[in-house]
């Protein structure tokens, strides 16, 4: 074997259970389209009504483009995982240069990301609070991050989460029905297909739509995880129990021992066929939903000249529905939007303290391992003796990152801003900004660690490209813009 084939090696895994065969397959398809459909939360409710309420159906082309993109990123996320057994994260940790730059590149944004985002989305629930009882809408959203921040860090939110996805379906089947009512028909849909660019383009109400269109930066990462942690290709491994979800093809793979190269790779090819579809599945129906809001936007707010913004944005979004449903709709919707993005912040918490407790581990390795691992290592190893825990257990990690960066950090955001639309425009942009290298590096990735055969084709290679830039182009037009070299 030589160099190259034993690198290539390293990144694939010794065990790769059967893929999932014939009506086996609607037992992992279904689960992804509920994924995704509950990953469309704030892009949907919030920014897709506002782009449409500016600019109509002028912009159906880039959601067009962006569910294709992004179809092409999270399968191209996932695709490592099914390989070799590990997360995205651990293939950037490989990547040469100074040691975890990739890693660091994702990290450090994402804590400010995360912050703003979950900050952004109480602001939201504040307001849908505040419209329908008395009391102050900054109030209620501190409470709101207070009260998931105290459910996810002892993983008690299962059935809320549940019950907060069952309400997020319900309020996007109603947005569906709603669109169906007020559809204009296919004319006035040409002009989106064009190509189109608003004479005065405002940014600041594009750029965050474009950045959380489905599942934003750092839910192209989570898709990985999300896979993964279902079982597709064996799961990953050395996680922790409670990050698993035990199935049969796992239990099928541990009675079984290490198969021919030939054979884990057709084995390998079969389930990113399987999750290909299921990643097909959920954008499509993530697609339905945006454009369900889209139409509601267009039709509904943009000839009242209606722009959801301010500390009211709520009480400009039931429009959406009480025109079509009169009062019960208008508080359908409030209700939905205290479950449904109360729900979003839960997942949230979890998936950005799960990402970064795994950051932590990835970037301290070489430290923890080392004979010497340093002053700071070991003065955090050193109050081990005094705590239930290890300092640097994941779990802990976990919980400590969902207090401090989704919990304290976005109490004192929502002291210092009461727009919800503002903190939530600014975390729409990071992740716009952020995707191009996320698309990127991970494509490199694929391209240069997987075995041949596993490997990113050519249109998968060209399609994540496209996106890369596409999305590092949105971006150079906002700083631009924000410098003052763009007139429009």
């Amino acid at each position: 074997m030589t160099g190259k084939q034993q690198e290539q090696e390293a990144h694939f895994r010794d065990r790769v259970p059967d893929p999932p065969q014939g009506r086996q397959r609607i037992k992992w398809y279904g689960p992804g389209l509920l994924w995704m459909l509950s990953a469309v939360g704030t892009g949907s409710i919030l920014f897709t009504p506002r782009v449409a309420s500016a600019y109509e159906y002028q912009l159906l082309w880039i959601l067009l483009m962006v569910v294709l993109f992004m179809w092409v990123m999270i399968r191209e996320m996932a695709r490592y995982s099914i390989v070799t057994g590990h997360s995205m994260l651990e293939g950037m940790h490989t990547l040469s240069g100074p040691r975890n730059w990739a890693v660091w590149v994702i990290f450090v944004p994402q804590l400010l990301a995360a912050a703003i985002g979950i900050a952004g989305l109480a602001a939201v629930v504040g307001s849908a609070l505040g419209e329908t009882m008395p009391g102050n809408n900054t109030l209620y959203a501190m409470a709101m991050v207070v009260a998931s921040t105290l459910f996810t860090a002892t993983g008690r939110y299962s059935m809320i989460e549940t019950f907060s996805r069952v309400m997020a379906l319900a309020l996007m089947v109603m947005a569906i029905i709603t669109a169906v009512i007020v559809f204009p028909g296919l004319a006035p849909l040409a002009e989106g297909l064009t190509f189109n660019w608003p004479e005065s383009p405002d940014l600041y109400v594009i750029l965050p739509w474009v950045g959380t269109i489905l599942a934003g930066s750092m839910g192209i990462v989570w898709f990985g995880y999300w896979t993964a942690t279902r079982g597709f290709g064996g799961g990953l491994q050395s996680r922790e129990p409670d990050d698993e979800q035990p199935d049969d093809s796992r239990r099928e793979m541990n009675r079984t021992g290490p198969k021919p190269q030939e054979t884990r790779v057709a084995h390998a090819r079969g389930w990113i066929r399987a999750m290909s579809v299921t990643a097909a599945l959920g954008v499509v129906g993530g697609l339905v939903v945006i454009f369900s809001f889209l139409v509601l936007g267009a039709e509904l707010l943009a000839p009242e000249g209606i722009m959801p913004e301010g500390p009211e944005v709520a009480v400009d979004l039931t429009r959406i529905f009480s025109e079509v449903w009169g009062e019960v709709g208008r508080y359908v919707l409030l209700a939905a939007i205290v479950i449904a993005l109360g729900g979003s912040i839960l997942a949230n918490q979890d998936g950005w303290g799960r990402s970064f407790a795994d950051m932590t581990l990835i970037v301290t390795r070489a430290r923890r391992e080392a004979a010497e691992p340093g002053p700071l290592l070991k003065g955090l190893t050193s109050l081990d003796r005094w705590l239930p825990w290890d300092m640097l257990e994941r779990r802990w990690l976990k919980r400590l990152y969902i207090v401090v960066v989704t919990g304290i950090v976005p109490l004192l955001i929502l002291l210092a801003f009461s727009d919800p639309v503002q903190v939530m425009s600014v975390s729409g942009i990071i992740a716009a900004a952020h995707t191009p290298f996320i698309a990127l590096a991970a494509l490199y990735v694929n391209r240069t660690r997987l075995p041949t055969a596993l490997r990113p084709g050519l249109t998968a290679t060209v399609t994540m490209t496209l996106a890369g830039l596409f999305y590092l182009g949105f971006a150079v037009l906002y700083l631009l813009n924000m410098a003052g070299l763009l007139n429009g």
